[in-house]
């Protein structure tokens, strides 16, 4: 294909223009409606009056980034339609993170969701996870804001620097001066526009293919429908062992512990909303995956005799469906501009929500607790909302920053699959100890997130075999000049000079890291406990700390006791205070 002769047209510019101006209008409605944003509840929690149905979108929305249109379909494209097992895995573990962990955030309703942290074990392990916390949203923001610069400079030949430019200040614009209502009501609009710049690529490549049927036959052909890989060989990068538990506590770790999607469950009103808005959010998000992941298998139908990477007409294979649009819906007017509206729309809403949480974080763990340390008075409310909506501006600049050097991080999809890994699996078994156990204590807990960090993210930036591709071929090309086309003989790779750890899946670093950080986290507050001869008082524990039901069993030991202590939010202000009740 010769990308001079089909670039992007007027209307395709006005459709890439209207998401952005939509977007920025729902911020400037936000602004000036309601309560104006004029209270810390209102910017980070929407009052509370959120419907679920868009809260349900904006939990898909807020994680189902450019990352995943752009990097599934180039997945499902090198290596197979295996990685569809992932949202089983998502399923599986949605009643864990509805039923076990979301009750004990909707009991205390703290607008951190590492203050919890405080309140189990202490200010230190709640400042050190909520600095994990930070680090990892920075990271995967900066991706985010990468990927759809790579779509336009793909499609337009637009600057990638002025592309994530125009991104990251539209999103930070509406992001800062909206609020979580305009945060969650631009991610409805820019699911729509996700759903429909994907099906987009579907329709025609089966329209060009000859149907449904004529397309996976396609694939079948080329090996990419086998989804049927069991082996247990933690080594194998996707079965569906690793797919499933491995994909399973990425997911846990981002819908049952996250900052982002807490804050979401808190803006409606009951913790059965709030449940209710989880389990609509599967189908969602498994329609969007699943339809990503077939495009992957369209777009090799499409090219299965010239493949765009050997063949040199892209240099990545994270342009590989913006290079399938240009090169066959490029001649329609408009329908390249929805599919690029559509990318944009996928990291329009991940980074906004990103921003809103940092901000929320940024506020209540470091700033205010700095404030009382330095003996200060607290700040009235709208002075704490003008200073969260300027955090959150900052926080939009230095994404931005991260985002001109997430070019070396790699493939987009893992990259930002590693970095939640690596960072969500120990903060996940922090969580865990302290909702879980009755032995888990501050210092055992530190040291088991401190060695489960150590290990995850070692593991995540350690060197990797060289990955084998399913097969791809190039005598099918006409246009264009075929450059440098020699291929890797995979048959004399070997593996073995990488330990075996090395080559484990990097699915698995999450799961690694949970592991290691309750393991050595228990043992060590174990060993604390007996070493300084404290023995575990669950009378004097708070039962809205623990799971169900653990805290169902600590509230029959104090009836036993006839009085107990509950930490209850205050409904004045952002304080915590202490209430005996006698039963």
């Amino acid at each position: 294909m010769d990308l001079q002769h089909t670039g992007f047209g007027i209307w395709d510019y006005i459709s890439v223009a209207l998401v952005l101006i939509i977007s920025s209008g729902i911020g400037i409605y936000y602004r000036f409606t309601g309560g104006k944003q004029k209270t810390v509840q209102e910017y980070l929690h929407a009052d509370k009056n959120m419907s679920i149905y868009p809260v349900a979108i904006s939990l898909m929305a807020s994680f189902m980034s450019a990352v995943t249109l752009l990097g599934v379909s180039s997945e499902n494209y090198t290596f197979g339609f295996q990685f569809v097992i992932i949202y089983l895995g998502h399923l599986v573990f949605t009643p864990v993170a509805a039923y076990l962990y979301l009750p004990v955030f909707f009991k205390l309703q703290t607008t951190s969701a590492y203050e919890y942290l405080e309140l189990r074990f202490g200010k230190t392990a709640r400042l050190a996870t909520s600095l994990c916390y930070t680090l990892q949203m920075t990271l995967y923001t900066g991706v985010v804001i990468y990927a759809p610069a790579l779509a336009l400079e793909a499609l337009t030949g637009i600057n990638r620097i002025a592309a994530v430019l125009s991104i990251g200040l539209v999103c930070t614009f509406y992001a800062t001066i909206g609020g979580m209502k305009a945060v969650v009501m631009t991610d409805v609009f820019q699911a729509i526009l996700m759903f429909l710049g994907v099906f987009s690529v579907i329709i025609s490549s089966l329209v060009t293919n000859g149907g449904f049927a004529n397309v996976w036959k396609i694939a079948a052909q080329g090996n990419r429908t086998d989804v049927w890989n069991f082996d247990p060989d933690p080594t194998v990068r996707h079965s569906w062992f690793s797919l499933v538990l491995g994909g399973g506590i990425l997911y846990l770790s981002l819908y049952g512990v996250n900052q982002t999607q807490i804050q979401r469950y808190l803006t409606v009103r009951d913790l059965k909303k709030a449940q209710t808005a989880l389990w609509l959010n599967w189908p969602i998000f498994c329609s969007l995956g699943l339809a990503t992941s077939f495009c992957g298998l369209a777009i090799y139908a499409q090219y299965r005799d010239c493949d765009p990477i050997k063949a040199k007409f892209i240099t990545s294979m994270d342009q590989l469906m913006p290079y399938y649009v240009l090169d066959t819906m490029g001649h329609i007017p408009g329908l390249a501009g929805l599919f690029v509206a559509g990318i944009f729309s996928a990291s329009l809403s991940t980074i906004s929500a990103s921003l809103n949480s940092v901000a929320a974080v940024t506020m209540e763990d470091y700033y205010k607790p700095f404030r009382r340390y330095m003996n200060q008075d607290d700040l009235s409310p709208k002075s704490a909302a003008t200073l969260t909506k300027c955090v959150a501006l900052v926080c939009g600049v230095i994404c931005l920053g991260v985002a001109f050097l997430v070019q070396y991080l790699g493939a987009i999809l893992k990259t930002s699959l590693t970095i939640f890994g690596a960072v969500g699996g120990p903060i996940l078994g922090l969580f865990s100890l302290g909702m879980f156990t009755f032995t888990a204590n501050e210092l055992g807990s530190l040291t088991g997130l401190f060695w489960g960090m150590v290990a995850s993210m070692w593991l995540a930036f350690a060197p990797k075999p060289l990955l084998k591709p399913l097969p791809t071929f190039t005598d099918g090309c006409i246009n264009g000049t075929i450059k440098n086309t020699h291929t890797v003989n995979w048959s004399q790779l070997s593996e073995i000079d990488l330990p075996w750890i090395y080559r484990v899946s990097y699915l698995y670093n999450g799961v690694i890291g949970l592991v290691i950080t309750v393991t050595v986290g228990y043992f060590t507050s174990w060993i604390v406990r007996w070493k300084t001869n404290r023995p575990i008082q669950c009378e004097n524990y708070d039962p809205n700390l623990f799971i169900p039901p653990l805290s169902r069993r600590l509230i029959i030991r104090k009836k036993e006791n006839k009085t107990f202590h509950l930490v209850k939010r205050s409904e004045s202000d952002e304080d915590l205070r202490e209430e005996k009740y006698t039963l």
